[in-house]
């Protein structure tokens, strides 16, 4: 709602189509780089003192940018500079709210569920807020959109604020189950801090990141070609009806997403989701009607709200206690930046490429990425099996963990400190079994 009404604004108030959007990819990329910094707030002073603010400061700038467009011929420069901070103020309401549900939802079967409807209700957020702008349009300047943006924003997160949940807000007491990372992630490998900071941890987290940029470009090329279909069908009512399409697959599989209770690993599960929506997109270019395209849209919808929430899962089961806001932004950061470089890029192909070849090639990262997980997911699984049935000395096993009823580390908790059991070489067999070197998550 708020892009919709900020583009609206700025073409009505500068009576151009290039200020409006330079304004908006100020806005955008200040609000999608500076995600995970903003969510880092959170995890670190909680959503009662971060939130706020930045809702009040996004609220305020939002109502700015109201007055500023409701004046004719308003500078590009000056809407350009109250662009940059209300970007930079967005409330990180999405990954506030997936860390809630962690919280409030410690069974990882009812979490996905939870997970599940928050992408259908976003899926719901992205059909209605285009509408509610459009009815304002007709009986109001774009500018009232903007303010009346302002207040939701406002009023969600003070009601949000205002909620148990985030009274109770246990983010910063929950010890961590593992060595963490600057990044607020989980990982039993050791990284220097470029390397840390390039791979992001956690391979699982990479994993996440990197499908859910392949998902964000795989959707931001779709709207662009699906207007270009459009066009050279000479039906533009097709653009509303496919991304509705898309939107009630969406809905429709995230509902059921979240109600089967999987057995596939999540990791081969996310590979096959996103597999699965990238070859179905890349059959959409060999459409020969309009129609064919709906259908073709409705399937792939499928797959795009289980893709998500199988990423913020996993990002979910990575991260740190104290970072699993960032975590969740991070997925986030990654979806919104790949869907705004997907759709540059494919607005330079349309018109110079058949849009079989664009539909193909707007395809082919997230089936790339799809691949890549898959072949970790299963070369992951062979490793541990090997590693299973041979036993060998890995690092962590070098460092005995304290005994749980001896947090001093003292010795006295621990029977073979004690005396009571003969000592053991790391690797070596107990009781006839082999020990199992790898430790799980």
């Amino acid at each position: 709602m708020v892009s919709f009404s900020l583009v609206l604004a700025i073409k009505e108030a500068t009576d151009s189509y290039a200020v409006a959007g330079a304004v908006m990819a100020l806005f955008a990329l200040t609000s999608v780089l500076l995600s995970p910094a903003r969510a880092g707030l959170v995890d670190r002073y909680g959503p009662r003192r971060a939130l706020c603010p930045m809702a009040a400061a996004y609220a305020l700038l939002l109502t700015g940018l109201a007055f500023a467009t409701a004046w004719p011929d308003t500078s590009g420069i000056l809407l350009g500079i109250l662009a940059v901070p209300t970007g930079a103020c967005t409330p990180p309401l999405g990954p506030v709210m997936r860390t809630l549900w962690s919280d409030l939802v410690p069974d990882r079967r009812l979490l996905q569920r939870a997970y599940s409807l928050d992408a259908v209700a976003e899926e719901i957020l992205f059909v209605t807020g285009p509408l509610l702008v459009g009815l304002l349009v007709h009986v109001a300047a774009p500018s009232v959109g903007l303010a009346a943006s302002a207040a939701l924003v406002l009023i969600g997160s003070l009601a949000l604020n205002s909620s148990p949940a985030v009274r109770g807000w246990s983010g910063r007491e929950k010890p961590p189950v593992g060595p963490t990372s600057p990044e607020g992630l989980v990982s039993g490998a050791r990284f220097s801090p470029l390397r840390r900071w390039l791979l992001h941890g956690d391979p699982e987290m990479r994993q996440a990141i990197t499908v859910s940029a392949a998902v964000g470009m795989c959707l931001g090329a779709f709207d662009l070609l699906v207007i270009a279909f459009a066009d050279e069908h000479k039906t533009p009512s097709l653009v509303a009806w496919v991304l509705a399409a898309l939107s009630g697959g969406s809905a429709i599989g995230g509902l059921v997403y979240g109600a089967v209770p999987w057995r596939a690993p999540i990791r081969l599960r996310l590979a096959l989701l996103a597999a699965a929506m990238g070859l179905t997109l890349a059959a959409m270019g060999l459409s020969p009607h309009p129609c064919m395209l709906i259908g073709w849209a409705a399937i792939g919808g499928l797959f795009v709200a289980p893709a998500l929430t199988t990423a913020y899962l996993i990002a979910d089961e990575c991260a740190d206690p104290t970072g699993r806001t960032r975590a969740s932004a991070w997925v986030n950061t990654s979806f919104n930046a790949g869907s705004a470089g997907a759709t540059a890029a494919t607005g330079l192909l349309v018109g110079r490429l058949p849009l079989p070849v664009c539909f193909a090639l707007a395809a082919t990262p997230v089936v790339l990425s799809a691949a890549a997980s898959a072949s970790l997911c299963i070369t992951t699984r062979s490793m541990t099996r090997g590693a299973t049935g041979t036993p060998t000395s890995t690092s962590w096993t070098q460092e005995r963990p304290r005994a749980l009823d001896d947090p001093s580390g003292s010795g006295r908790g621990d029977p073979e400190q004690r005396g009571e059991l003969p000592r053991r070489e790391v690797g070596a067999p107990a009781d006839g079994h082999q020990q199992d070197p790898v430790r799980q998550r």
